[in-house]
């Protein structure tokens, strides 16, 4: 069983897309990386169960919806370039969620977070269907003396879908494939980034990635956002 507390949330009333993805790729034994795909809008603050079959991974809830699941994945496309520090400050600089934000509560992106509660971690434009920003890792983020695999997820998650630009369309995060190379720890900074790669209709398909400032690689993911109604979540 397993709840997600009201604080890793991205729309007001459902859990952060990044964060459940990598809670569920949390479960899946493998040295690869983990798609996850999420069917409903995770609910916050209640009672979740674990379902497993094969090599999958199930969060139902306890009426036996299906939240989301995972398993072993692959990545289709290249990793991002790694941004320097002249992108990654121009990115915050330009962040579209300084004036307009869809959900300005997101645990990752939300500009009423407040440091060691949300990741304020902001991403603009950067030329052509590219974003970065930095992510300075508060230790109040940490567990343990490390950031856990779901919140480095969840850092993941909106570079890509600030690539895909929240304020044109709003979005939700239906898939993401993602691996985790390295531990982060507290005070660290990072830079992060974001690529819309292509659109299909109602989806859209972006890349996303988080350095360290010499060119490491922390982590990289392949993401699916899917185009919604703004008034579902009103």
């Amino acid at each position: 069983m397993v709840t997600i507390p009201a604080r890793f949330n991205g729309p007001d009333r459902s859990g952060n897309g990044g964060y459940v993805c990598g809670l569920l790729a949390d479960q899946v034994t493998t040295d690869g990386p983990v798609t996850s795909m999420l069917r409903l809008p995770p609910p916050l603050d209640v009672p979740l169960a674990w379902e497993r079959a094969d090599d999958e991974v199930r969060l139902e809830t306890h009426g036996g919806a299906l939240i989301g699941s995972a398993r072993p994945g692959a990545f289709e496309r290249d990793p991002l370039p790694f941004p320097d520090a002249d992108t990654v400050a121009a990115g915050l600089a330009a962040y579209p969620g300084f004036h307009h934000h869809p959900f300005d509560r997101c645990f990752t992106c939300g500009t009423a977070r407040e440091e060691g509660d949300g990741l304020r971690l902001f991403t603009g434009p950067v030329g052509s269907d590219h974003t970065a920003g930095p992510w300075h890792v508060h230790p109040g983020l940490t567990d343990h003396g490390v950031v856990s695999p779901p919140v480095i997820w969840a850092a993941l998650d909106c570079p890509g879908g600030w690539a895909a630009d929240f304020t044109a369309q709003t979005m939700v995060l239906g898939r993401m494939t993602a691996q985790v190379f390295h531990t982060v720890d507290p005070d660290e900074h990072l830079h992060a980034s974001g690529r819309l790669d292509d659109r299909q209709g109602r989806k859209f398909l972006t890349s996303s990635a988080l350095h360290r400032a010499d060119g490491t690689l922390v982590g990289r993911s392949e993401q699916v956002w899917i185009e919604v109604d703004p008034a579902l979540f009103a």
